[in-house]
């Protein structure tokens, strides 16, 4: 059943101060673990209309354990560090990763609609690198080039990020490189900020040549409500196909009745329940990790549970591969 919470006529606006928001959910940092420390390593950012659907007085709200930044963060862990999947090595310059067949990814833009706490980003040196302006410019240029390449991933950050403005013009330079067929978008915006999908960015995608394709990223079916089924019934309508990919979190969604639930309110909204990742070994993101055990038994019950149509891939992404890889446990081996 879609969640029958009103949309409303949302200004963009931002809780960027941990203690606003949980102030308006009537909980206090000791409640929480709140740590200004971990706030200060990686900045609290989250959108009004995500904040809406944090339960009021829920200390273990789903959607709340993503965005908060908790003492647990700050707590070392073997095997997690700054550039989990090492991008760096696979830079061809700045802003431009080419670790995939037939595909590059951009990074336009350091900025996200949210800032969620188990990004493998989150400690990425965006201003080391120049994404902006004549970088990109000289990225679609190396790709102009490169008669292999049939598909640009737009990432960051998130796309959606950069104005409408910016995005015409980003459109315009990589419909101008013939070999390019696809191009794909990956964004929370629909989700946590749906205003975002707006008359002038709906007029911008219907006129591009381009075939698109938005990699939505939705972890629990509380994120989706009224809100999200109009700014997605918009994207249909312009023949953009759409996936989703969930990271699985311990806290968030580790169990199978919430997945599950997750899959059927997908395919409500004709979202495909594409990926189900598990955790980037980012530091700071440890207490989200889920044991492989655990993993192996979750999906297990998946698979037995949903049709194959509904059933997302479990993939987890390692540094040097040319791809995702299909999650294989390494308990008892």
């Amino acid at each position: 059943m879609i969640p029958r919470n009103k949309p409303r006529n949302q200004t963009r606006t931002y809780f960027t101060n941990p203690l606003t928001l949980l102030d308006k959910l009537h909980l206090s940092t000791e409640q929480v673990n709140f740590s200004k420390q971990a706030c200060d390593d990686f900045h609290f950012k989250v959108p009004q209309a995500y904040a809406d659907k944090i339960r009021i007085g829920d200390k273990d709200d789903p959607l709340l354990k993503q965005i908060l930044p908790i003492i647990n963060e700050t707590h070392a862990q073997v095997g997690f560090s700054d550039d989990p999947l090492e991008e760096a090595k696979s830079l061809s310059q700045p802003g431009l990763l080419r670790k995939y067949h037939a595909r590059a990814l951009l990074l336009v833009t350091p900025s996200c609609a949210i800032n969620c706490r188990y990004c493998f980003r989150r400690h990425y040196p965006y201003e080391d690198k120049g994404h902006l302006g004549e970088q990109i410019k000289k990225n679609l240029q190396l790709i102009a080039r490169d008669s292999s390449i049939s598909e640009i991933i737009l990432s960051g950050g998130d796309p959606l990020s950069l104005s409408n403005s910016k995005l015409a013009e980003l459109f315009t330079l990589i419909a101008a490189i013939p070999h390019i067929k696809r191009l794909r978008i990956h964004t929370r915006f629909p989700i946590v900020e749906p205003t975002r999908i707006n008359p002038k960015f709906i007029k911008l995608i219907s006129n591009t040549h381009l075939q698109i394709i938005m990699v939505l990223h939705i972890n629990h079916a509380q994120e989706l409500g009224l809100d999200n089924q109009a700014s997605i019934a918009k994207l249909h309508q312009q023949g953009i196909t759409l996936f989703n990919q969930s990271v699985l979190l311990k806290g968030v969604n580790d169990n199978v009745d919430t997945l599950v639930e997750l899959s059927e309110q997908l395919i409500q909204y004709q979202i495909i329940p594409y990926y189900l990742h598990t955790l980037d070994k980012v530091r700071g993101s440890q207490h989200f990790c889920v044991s492989e055990t655990e993993i192996e038994t979750i999906y297990q019950a998946l698979r037995n549970t949903l049709p194959g149509y509904l059933l997302p891939r479990l993939v987890t992404e390692l540094p040097g591969e040319k791809s995702k890889i299909p999650f294989v446990s390494k308990v008892g081996k």
